[in-house]
């Protein structure tokens, strides 16, 4: 997430910011938490603060502290009563450009004074804010509290309507009561129902086809949806975007009443953007859609099974990397494969050697026809390296070391995590490292590591 650039003195982050800063008991601690949340700072660059979780009356996020357990950090605070929302929505819809720019989907900044002109203040005060930290810190606000805390000022300079949020109300319902509000005021009826006494439909004046409200404001210029896109004429493309350095992380997700968990679609709209990055990295700019063996079989995000998807989703995703990465997180994702965590960390790590093919070699044994594979046993053995064979598979006669030989012609290093008193017969054979076109490299880099 983004981290403490300067605030403008009227910014919505500069707002939370005061109110945060206010109610802190220790600078100290700010000041760690401010290097948490900076990008360029040592936790940053690991990405410490995850992406917040905005809701009614409260923001958390996930802080990576010193332990491997990242740390649940919040802010809460008051809603706005029914009362201050009919006030400061009543008194936004008086404004015709402030009105058109909330159903624009803008925040302007111009709406905090006239919510204070309505008695209503949007952003919190320094009293209003209440830190909270799964850590044993009782600092007022611990580190990882104020780490989010500046996170969220940042957020906040991206994405006003998070603060709305907080208050008690989503984007959409702040528009429709907005759209609501403006109709009432410029048609008074819209507001009272009928009666018998009124004409079920207003009169209409002669010549007025229907184009043309009633009231003499003139006709109404109207085209028909066919006529728009039946042109045959069709502007030029714009040029493509440049492929961003990395795949920026996904922005805050609220918590709704029977709306998707919010930290699921924050952990997969994480893997989504990393993903589409890798996909339009590997597509050449002039893409014919031929692939390595002809045309049409060019594919950056092939269709895989539900097992392949979950090993690549436990291989790739940023959250989730690491040789056996046994976190409750990724339990859950052994879980709903219907496989145990260590079977799919072995698993994602074969496929960190080579995607499917990876994972081929780790989970069956094949016959090679001649070639290849036995002009890499040869090479190996000239060397005066003694190997086993078992099928596809060499494995060293002194040392515990494997190399796996693909079907994509492509060696993949294994090594025995068993220890030195391991039995032969009950090798606990891990992938390790990069697989290689030359077995020799492939057993380099093994005693490398």
């Amino acid at each position: 997430m983004s981290g403490t650039a300067p605030h403008p003195a009227g910014s919505w982050g500069a707002g939370w910011l005061r109110a945060m800063e206010g109610a802190a008991l220790d600078t100290a601690r700010l000041a760690r938490g401010r290097a948490y949340a900076d990008p360029d700072g040592a936790r940053g660059a690991a990405g410490a603060v995850s992406a917040p979780r905005v809701g009614p009356g409260r923001v958390l996020a996930y802080v990576r502290g010193s332990r491997a357990r990242p740390y649940r950090a919040e802010w809460r605070l008051p809603t706005l009563s029914e009362e201050e929302w009919t006030a400061f929505l009543t008194a936004v819809a008086g404004r015709p450009v402030l009105a058109a720019a909330l159903l624009d989907g803008e925040l302007p900044w111009d709406v905090v004074p006239v919510a204070q002109s309505a008695g209503v203040r949007l952003l919190p005060g320094s009293g209003d804010l209440l830190p909270a930290c799964s850590c044993p810190d009782r600092g007022h606000p611990c580190k990882h509290a104020a780490a989010l805390g500046y996170g969220t000022g940042a957020l906040l300079d991206a994405d006003p309507w998070a603060l709305l949020l907080m208050r008690g109300r989503s984007a959409e319902a702040v528009r429709a009561e907005v759209a609501r509000l403006g109709a009432a005021r410029t048609d008074p009826s819209a507001e009272r129902p009928r009666t018998r006494g009124d004409g079920a439909s207003p009169r209409r004046s002669r010549g007025d086809a229907g184009g043309s409200p009633a009231g003499g404001r003139g006709p109404r210029v109207t085209r028909l949806a066919t006529e728009v896109f039946a042109a045959s004429v069709r502007p030029p493309l714009p040029e493509p975007q440049p492929l961003p350095d990395v795949a920026s992380g996904p922005g805050a997700y609220p918590e709704l009443p029977g709306a998707p968990d919010a930290d699921a679609l924050a952990f997969l709209a994480a893997d989504a953007a990393v993903r589409a990055r890798c996909a339009l990295s590997a597509v050449p700019v002039e893409h014919d859609g031929a692939g390595p063996r002809g045309v049409g079989e060019y594919d950056p995000l092939p269709d895989l099974s539900r097992w392949h998807d979950t090993v690549r989703l436990a291989a790739t995703h940023p959250q989730l990397t690491g040789r056996r990465t046994l976190s409750a997180r990724f339990a859950g994702l052994a879980r709903s494969a219907g496989r145990d965590p260590l079977e799919l960390a072995r698993a994602a790590a074969a496929w960190r050697q080579g995607g499917p093919a990876g994972l081929a070699v780790l989970e069956a044994a094949w016959d090679p026809p001649a070639g290849d594979f036995d002009r890499g046993r040869s090479a190996l053995a000239g060397l005066g390296i003694a190997m086993s064979i078992h099928r596809n598979q060499l494995t060293h006669t002194t040392r515990p070391v494997q190399l796996r030989f693909g079907g994509d012609g492509r060696w993949y290093p294994y090594r025995d995590a068993s220890g030195p008193d391991g039995r032969a017969d009950a090798a606990d054979w891990w992938p390790e490292g990069p697989s290689e076109a030359d077995p020799v490299q492939a057993l380099t880099g093994l005693g490398q590591r």
